[in-house]
């Protein structure tokens, strides 16, 4: 298998996704107390979770790194690797991610949004930054 191609291929989706998580970003900032604005945000960040941590898992592969398989442990890889600065905060995005699929109320809804706005969007236009650069 062409790892490279692999993960060139998975970036050009993580930008389309990172272009739609910008956007309704952009949306809820206007209409903060859309609750169907702000589900379509919490979509949109598990969309980008699950891009973000396979395309990380398909640059170490074509890396040699072959180990990491769930998103913990390519988070964990990726971080030794140099990929990302630091883990924890990737961590955190796994269990709120976790966390928003399987619950629903309002006041879920509210820190997950939250979230996304103030500690998962950064991570990943720092991600897309440095992915950017590796084409």
């Amino acid at each position: 298998m062409n790892y490279e191609l692999r993960w060139k291929q998975r970036f050009q989706s993580f930008r389309k996704a990172f272009d739609v998580l910008k956007r309704t970003l952009q949306r809820v900032s206007v209409a903060p107390q859309d609750d169907i604005l702000q589900m379509a945000l919490v979509q949109a960040f598990e969309f980008n979770y699950e891009l973000s941590w396979n395309l990380l898992k398909d640059y170490l592969a074509s890396e040699g790194y072959s180990d990491a398989k769930s998103p913990k442990q390519v988070i964990r890889t990726a971080f030794q690797a140099g990929l990302i600065a630091s883990a924890e905060p990737w961590l955190q995005v796994v269990e709120k991610r976790n966390l928003a699929s399987h619950s629903y109320n309002e006041k879920v809804l509210a820190e997950t949004v939250a979230f996304i706005q103030t500690e998962f969007f950064p991570l990943v236009e720092q991600l897309n930054h440095d992915f950017n650069s590796r084409l």
